[in-house]
């Protein structure tokens, strides 16, 4: 199967998020050596394409409440979960039309993360029917597509920022979260929730990959590099405590890790 920028650019402008998820998992996941792509440049793509009418997007204090002990609770919190997988298919097929000029393995690491996003969607949002609930029925925020906003004209700085800080967040975060939604009585979210840690493991590696990757090409050592576009984007965003086991195998190294621990604990 060859894939074109053409084929991509229809997933990205499907607004209709259970159709752009199943499109994608077709197209997408699981990728393999049969299928193909073919990389032209896009000129004039909308970084709004592809946001569906709903859900109602509001400021993070404004979004309810996502206490575990309650049916509304655990709702709540997996349709945030939802809601940062949706976005991240958008994220990955952003950024194989956004960039040229990039190695062919950039774009098929990046429709691979696009499949396996839209399959960790599915799963949350299959699940979210148990709690007479889905995606778009609940209010969300838009940090996650703000900051590919922010980092929209240099791939380098959103290979830094998105994967590397906002995906990898979610390395620290996830494992308390599925003991928390176990105790909290619901084994399958949890059992979820590790799929979708295994998998942003390596999606984090990607992004590692190729920020590195451009910081060779534009002769920039990656851990300055880092430490400077952190203090311009986002500071506040840098928090401990870090699952350092996840980082390593997820590309980043000890020295990087101690300096964000001393830097931002």
């Amino acid at each position: 199967m060859i894939l074109s920028s053409e084929n991509i650019l229809q997933l990205f402008c499907e607004q209709d998020a259970i159709k752009k998820s199943q499109a994608t998992m077709q197209l997408c996941y699981p990728w393999s050596q049969e299928k193909t792509y073919t990389h032209a440049p896009t000129s004039d793509l909308p970084l709004d394409a592809g946001k569906p009418e709903q859900p109602q997007l509001v400021s993070p204090r404004d979004l309810p409440r996502r206490r575990l002990g309650t049916d509304k609770g655990k709702a709540a919190m997996l349709h945030a979960i939802a809601h940062i997988e949706f976005n991240a298919i958008n994220l990955a097929l952003d950024a194989v039309l956004r960039f040229d000029d990039m190695p062919e393995e950039y774009y098929t690491d990046w429709l691979r993360v696009a499949g396996e996003e839209a399959y960790h969607f599915s799963l949350i949002n299959e699940h979210l029917k148990s709690y007479g609930c889905s995606y778009g029925d609940l209010p969300a925020h838009d940090g996650l597509w703000q900051l590919a906003v922010d980092t929209a004209d240099n791939c380098l700085i959103r290979m830094a920022m998105v994967p590397r800080v906002m995906e990898a967040r979610g390395l620290d975060v996830t494992p308390s979260l599925m003991q928390n939604l176990a105790l909290a009585g619901d084994e399958i979210a949890a059992d979820i929730l590790g799929i979708i840690l295994r998998d942003e493991i390596g999606h984090v590696a990607v992004g590692n990959r190729w920020f590195k990757y451009l910081c060779e090409q534009n002769e920039q050592n990656p851990l300055k590099t880092f430490e400077t576009l952190s203090k311009t984007y986002l500071q506040s965003q840098l928090k401990g405590p870090y699952h350092r086991e996840a980082r390593l195998e997820a590309g980043f190294d000890e020295e990087e890790l101690d300096w964000l621990e001393a830097t931002y604990p």
